[in-house]
């Protein structure tokens, strides 16, 4: 059985908030970046949050990330519980392009973000840039990768590919629009109708297999549909038994996590890293290694397909 190494076991440092200034967007970009306190040339993940969480979320995985050489850096989107916007602000219904917007904006502004740490920017390397998300995050750092919104006549919207992002990893990532939606996914959430056909950046899709969600009429294969008809999906991680947190992903000990396997989330946090290894020109190695260490294990807590 997999577990995650100690936090404890490479210092790293965390500073937030980090403020953005915005004021077209009504609220300054708050981002938290944390990174290993030591080593040369270290890639950089941006991480997106799901619908209602912040830049204070994800330990288990950006504990993992920080421990193996990655800088990771987390905006919090305006959908955040910590802001509290509600449904009839004249924002709202923007937020889910406001999210995408924000992405850039912290990606173009690396040099201040990673400048929040003593001598951070000298030790990174932003030239190898991955995004990562979970659930509407995946759709958020998706759009970054090729992926696109389609329109009400049925016609894909603006292309934000951003070629400066290298790789990405798409965490219970939500899947095709139009009928495969729920009647209230429908009305409340029209964004949620991508098109994946010219998401061409290497990335890795994970997945639980008993992710049920109420915005779809389908069953857990919805968040597998990115993987399916994407061109630039590299690999499905499929996790046996896990929900929507993914075994917990989004916290230690959470009191929301359903699905609460530790072995799941150390699953997802090796696999990501040696996926964003393996793309970022940090190891090449690292990948085939995972691939056949799970393949190996008498009771995974998952499987990997590749193309």
């Amino acid at each position: 059985m997999s577990v995650l190494a100690p936090p404890s076991a490479v210092q790293t440092v965390s500073v937030r908030p980090v403020l953005l200034p915005a004021a077209e967007r009504g609220e300054d970009i708050q981002v938290r970046v944390t990174a290993p306190a030591t080593g040369e040339g270290l890639p950089v993940i941006v991480l997106a949050h799901g619908f209602g969480g912040s830049m204070t979320g994800y330990d288990p995985l950006v504990d993992h990330w920080t421990a193996h050489g990655f800088v990771v850096v987390q905006p919090t989107f305006l959908d955040s519980a910590t802001l509290a916007i509600a449904p009839e602000d004249p924002r709202y219904t923007e937020i889910w392009r406001i999210r995408v917007d924000d992405l850039v904006r912290v990606i173009d502004d690396l040099p201040t973000v990673l400048g929040a740490v003593p001598g951070l920017a000298d030790r990174a390397d932003t030239e190898r840039l991955a995004v990562a998300g979970h659930s509407w995050g995946g759709q958020s750092v998706g759009m970054l990768l090729g992926a696109r919104v389609l329109g009400a006549d049925g016609q894909p919207g603006e292309d934000r590919t951003d070629p400066r992002v290298k790789a990405g990893v798409l965490l219970a990532t939500t899947g095709l629009g139009g009928d495969d939606l729920s009647p209230f996914a429908r009305q409340a959430f029209p964004f949620m109708s991508p098109d994946f056909d010219r998401l061409a950046t290497p990335a890795l899709v994970v997945a639980g297999d008993n992710d049920r969600s109420p915005l779809s009429t389908r069953g857990p294969d919805w968040f597998t549909d990115v993987y399916f008809r994407s061109p630039g999906a590299r690999a499905l991680l499929t996790l046996f038994g896990a929900e929507h947190s993914l075994g917990g992903i989004h916290a230690y000990r959470s009191a929301d996590t359903t699905d609460e396997r530790p072995e799941t989330v150390a699953l997802v946090a090796q696999a990501s890293t040696a996926f964003l290894q393996r793309e970022l020109g940090v190891d090449a190695a690292a990948w085939d290694r995972e691939v056949s260490a799970l393949a190996g294990e008498a009771t995974p807590a998952g499987r990997i397909d590749v193309r």
